[in-house]
């Protein structure tokens, strides 16, 4: 039966003899079968070469088809469970599902959908059975993903506050390539928006015309206006995720220009601006993502409290700026503005002088005084920003709709010295952390540091990738993709006990053992001229101290189509809660050097069985 479906599919496509190469990827397009051109080349070159020609017959194709869609583990896994070798019936497919992957509930009605979906010979389908074509499709389908298809949508409880989750955040969103020459660009917007981002970052600057500009200030990266920035953010806020947008300005412009910002804000986002509070007004505690869907919140400097702010815009009074001044503590802001004068320092201190030099003044304490527009101060309902003092100083005095920005060396003082102090500040207050000022190739710390303390947003520079993009990236695949997930329970209780260096009685050990069988079609090495690579998997736990671990499989020498490990692996995990698991293959060059070939990472707790 599959042989003269095969036939009726493929016949006509040789009606006229034989077919080229692009021919034959269209055949196996529509053959419904995922392929890699650089793999299919290479096989299809194998059976050429040896006839000096560039097409082949049908006998050829059906060769090519088996080599590559037939794949041995997979016949092996069809005949354990088919006693006929050539059909699955519906209950030995149950018994495939219940038995390989451990699927409880709705067996008969699950083997049934499989086979309506994956079997693509109509009189097998018709039996209630599978072929061997239609489990190798079901096989190689999304519903084979490693990645719990229940995480695939949002799932999680979206009513506790704002600080209970956290929040897929992005550092400099405007910049493309590097912190210092590079482009800036609206698609840094558009890219970080629809892969689920829900906080941005707007550098916002006096421009020529009164029209604010978006760069990365002092520096020479290009300028893009404010306006545009909005106007894009305004049409692909909610393409990936309903719940809310945080615009995160870092606000370097005139109150004049200030206002032209709060004017763009207001005309352009329109209802989806938040500008008065939602439910009720008593504010003891932070909205939901659930109260706030389709929503977009300004996070800036503020003056006054939100009851006075939302007073002013009834009475219309807004055409007038204040000055808050800062203190000591640097913000982001204040680092900004103090990269103008590193050139020039840096110049001076080459020159030595001979005569002995009288000691350096007394340091004073830094006071920044910055005007803030009214108009933009009132358009910050519960993200205000403030600057943070010390852990007590908050405890006692921050008001829980202010949230801190603190940069990533400073945070790491707190994650090693003092954790306990840290985790009770994020239950409480939306913790921000972003990239050193020093990291000017736009390169990326380790997240997770700082998801292990409860840190809510941890801003990244989405336009490099490499591994901790991809942590972030396997971290927000859960919860349906929508850029918040709910921190596990011990770091939103006030008085948790929970540091990631002590999980203590927060341990919730999870056994871990993971087979890795083969690989298909991996991308070929690039150091490669026959597509061969020399492949080996790397396992990765990433979460606190303790569940950090590496593992590896042996070297499958010259095989990127189909090599074979069957290798077994063991892991015990402490805080499965925060742990992430990072599949990562590699093309051994050396005895030192490996080449990347690709990852897949995703939350361990997110990992199906089967």
């Amino acid at each position: 039966t599959s042989y003269t479906w095969f036939l009726s599919v493929i016949q006509n496509e040789f009606r006229c003899g034989k077919i080229d190469l692009d021919h034959t990827m269209k055949l196996f397009e529509k053959l419904q079968v995922a392929l890699d051109y650089a793999h299919l080349k290479h096989v299809f070159k194998k059976i050429v070469d040896k006839r000096k020609e560039n097409t082949i017959n049908m006998e050829d194709f059906r060769a090519i088809y088996r080599t590559i869609v037939h794949r041995a583990e997979f016949l092996e896994l069809f005949s354990s469970y088919s006693q006929t070798s050539k059909f699955l019936a519906d209950t030995e497919l149950i018994e495939f599902l219940r038995k390989e992957q451990y699927e409880s509930k709705d067996c008969e009605m699950t083997a049934l959908e499989i086979i309506l979906k994956y079997e693509p010979i109509e009189e097998v389908r018709k039996r209630r059975q599978m072929s061997f074509e239609g489990f190798v499709r079901y096989m190689s389908s999304e519903d084979c993903s490693i990645f719990r298809k229940d995480h695939k949508t949002v799932y999680q409880d979206m009513s506790h506050p704002l600080c209970d989750y956290f929040i897929s955040s992005s550092h400099n969103t405007y910049l493309v390539s590097d912190q210092l020459i590079g482009p800036s660009d609206i698609w840094g917007y558009t890219r970080a928006l629809l892969q689920g981002c829900r906080c941005v970052e707007i550098d916002c600057w006096d421009g020529s015309n009164n029209e604010p500009i978006v760069y990365h200030g002092h520096t020479l990266t290009s300028k893009i206006p404010f306006r545009s920035v909005i106007q894009v953010i305004d049409q692909y806020a909610f393409m990936a995720s309903d719940y809310p947008l945080i615009l995160s300005l870092e606000n370097h412009c005139s109150p004049k220009q200030q206002e032209v910002m709060a004017d763009y804000l207001e005309n352009i986002l329109g209802d989806k601006l938040l500008t008065s509070t939602v439910g009720d007004t008593e504010m003891t505690q932070l909205p939901s993502p659930e109260e706030l869907k389709f929503k977009i919140l300004i996070k800036n400097k503020k003056v006054g409290t939100i009851d006075e702010g939302l007073l002013r815009r009834e009475s219309n009074k807004s055409g007038e700026a204040v000055e808050i001044s800062d203190s000591e503590n640097l913000t982001e802001e204040d680092e900004t503005e103090d990269r103008a004068p590193l050139k020039q320092k840096r110049h001076s201190s080459k020159r030595k002088s001979s005569h002995r030099s009288s000691p350096p003044p007394r340091k004073k304490s830094k006071i920044k005084k910055k005007k803030i527009a009214i108009a933009l101060s009132d358009l910050v309902i519960y993200t205000k920003s403030e600057r943070f003092v010390s852990f007590e100083h908050s405890l006692s005095n921050q008001k829980c709709y202010e949230n801190n920005s603190i940069a990533e060396v400073r945070a790491r003082k707190f994650v090693k010295h003092s954790a306990k102090e840290f985790i009770s500040h994020t239950s409480r207050f939306i913790t921000r952390i972003y990239p050193k000022g020093t990291r000017t190739a736009s390169s990326n710390y380790n997240p997770q540091e700082f998801w292990n303390v409860g840190c809510q947003m941890v801003a990244l520079n989405f336009q490099t990738q490499g591994l901790h993009m991809e942590l972030q990236n396997g971290k927000f695949l859960d919860n349906g993709g929508c850029g918040y997930i709910l921190k596990p329970e011990f770091l939103r209780n006030r008085n948790s006990t929970f540091t990631p260096q002590n999980v203590g009685s927060h341990s919730n050990p999870m056994s871990l053992s993971i087979k890795v069988i083969c690989g298909h079609q991996l991308p070929p090495s690039s150091l490669s001229k026959s597509n061969k690579a020399d492949p080996l998997v790397q396992i990765e736990i990433y979460g606190v101290p303790e569940d950090q671990a590496k593992q590896k499989t042996c070297v499958v020498r010259s095989n990127a189509l189909s090599p074979k490990w069957g290798e077994d692996f063991f892991f015990t995990i402490q805080v499965p809660e925060l742990a992430l698991i990072r599949f990562c293959v590699e093309d051994e060059i050396s005895l030192v050097s490996n080449e990347f070939l690709g990852q897949y990472t995703l939350p361990v707790m997110s990992l199906r069985r089967g």
